[in-house]
């Protein structure tokens, strides 16, 4: 798949299903890219899809299955969405691009060679138990 460049190729990675309970869509989602009109759209989609579903099926599916529905806060950032949230001293506490590759930057691999995907969750069943804390969550 190459990088979406309409809106319709957009929502055709946005629908990709990464296992059983998630959609790309719910990854693509930034803050950053938002406030700072920055897409937020993988420059290798095959590539970010690839580490998606591996972080979904081996790690965010049996942890909903053990602990209930989990909300993602955080997940992946293009390069220029991490750049900007690595500028000015960390503005928005994001590390370098090359400190990402293969973590929150799933579509570029790290200087190793290896894919990866991170991704910040809420588990919903926890905010019942903890003082809900708007600004840290």
């Amino acid at each position: 798949m190459r990088k979406p460049q309409t809106v319709k190729a957009l929502e055709e990675l946005g629908r990709v299903q990464l296992s059983k309970s998630f959609f790309m869509r719910e990854f693509l989602y930034s803050e950053i890219s938002q406030i700072e009109g920055i897409p937020n759209i993988p420059s290798d989609p095959d590539l970010a899809i690839a580490a998606g579903k591996n972080l979904c099926e081996r790690v965010l599916e049996p942890i909903q299955d053990a602990l209930g529905r989990i909300s993602i806060r955080s997940a992946y950032r293009s390069c220029a969405v991490n750049a900007k949230g690595a500028e000015n001293k960390n503005q928005y506490n994001c590390a370098s691009n090359e400190a990402n590759y293969a973590e929150h930057i799933w579509d570029v691999k790290d200087s190793d060679g290896y894919m990866g995907a991170t991704v910040c969750i809420i588990v919903i069943a926890f905010l019942k138990k903890m003082r809900y804390n708007n600004s840290s969550v």
